[in-house]
């Protein structure tokens, strides 16, 4: 199945995507909602009874509102290409765990919606990415177990100000706004049974992923070089603490699906910053399309720099 979350005269909803359109659901819920109650199913097969709509006659949303997003690093081929560009050599510890951190889940975009510079940011990037939605709650999960737990999956385009990103690195806490203003979700989700013809003999989802600018192809690269699938990130992400339903875990940047991985590899000209004007498109075997075009931001509200560091107690 795919469900996609749609506005249409002022109103938000639900609908299954099929070869005739777009049909809604004829009850007002969200997709988080109907993944919470686990009516995705029902919801769909009452969506086939209504008219369709065609899908250009609709705004298409992100497919749903989680209230985590955890994006992964588990391309190899793309950590070593943003090691290059300073130096550098992938460390050690990215060999032994699939590290992830938290991104911003109130700055999701629409597949089609225009994207913002981000105030005060010129070097404005793309990420391609493929994203997982858990369907169930668990914790401390197995591997074998979390497989059950994954609903979905959708295209995901980590949008980053790599200027903001590098000096906000510096203080080594992560990234914060540097990855804070827009994340693109969409078209839709696509229920991972769909899926499982495309599964290697090692369990990974064998998708060609493709990000063009402007309408030529600039990176290419399959899901199955994920150095570790999506079930072991799931189980990962669930070690001491718990998934719910909704969370999205995303891949990570794929080989090529990024400038700045780009840059590292072959320098940076011909390839300049994202500027206003430009249009991101993305295309994933299975999961659709989604494309952005890139509009300019605005200005930075001044915030002053630190206080002068205090000598001593204040009384």
């Amino acid at each position: 199945m795919k469900l996609a979350t749609f506005h249409q005269d002022g109103v938000s909803r639900v609908g299954l995507v099929t070869d005739q359109g777009l049909h809604p659901v004829p009850w007002a819920a969200t997709l988080l909602e109907l993944i919470e109650r686990e009516a995705v199913v029902q919801a769909a097969d009452a969506a086939l009874g209504e008219r369709p709509l065609p899908l250009d006659s609709v705004r298409l949303l992100p497919p749903l509102q989680p209230s985590a997003i955890r994006d992964f690093v588990t391309f190899e081929r793309h950590v070593e290409g943003i090691a290059r560009r300073f130096g550098d050599e992938v460390g050690p510890e990215w060999y032994e765990a699939p590290t992830f951190y938290f991104t911003n889940p109130h700055s999701l975009i629409g597949p089609f919606d225009d994207v913002r510079i981000p105030p005060g940011s010129e070097v404005f990037d793309f990420e391609l990415e493929v994203a997982a939605v858990v369907g169930r709650a668990g914790s401390d999960l197995t591997p074998e177990a979390a497989r059950g737990h994954i609903i979905g999956y959708t295209v995901l385009n980590d949008w980053s100000a790599r200027d903001l990103q590098a000096r906000e690195m510096r203080v080594k806490l992560g990234p914060a706004k540097g990855k804070d203003s827009a994340s693109t979700l969409g078209p839709w989700l696509v229920t991972a049974d769909e899926l499982e013809t495309r599964r290697d003999a090692e369990g990974f989802l064998d998708l060609t992923m493709v990000v063009a600018r402007n309408g030529i192809e600039v990176g290419r690269d399959s899901l199955a070089n994920m150095a570790w699938t999506f079930e072991e990130m799931v189980a990962y992400a669930s070690r001491g603490t718990t998934v719910r339903p909704g969370d999205v875990l995303g891949s990570g940047t794929c080989g090529s699906g990024c400038l700045a991985e780009l840059w590292g590899r072959y320098g940076t000209e011909g390839l300049p910053p994202l500027r206003p004007g430009d249009v991101i498109t993305m295309t994933v075997d299975e999961l659709g399309t989604i494309s952005n075009k890139v509009v300019p931001g605005r200005d930075p509200v001044h915030i002053p720099a630190a206080r002068a560091k205090c000598q001593g107690p204040r009384h």
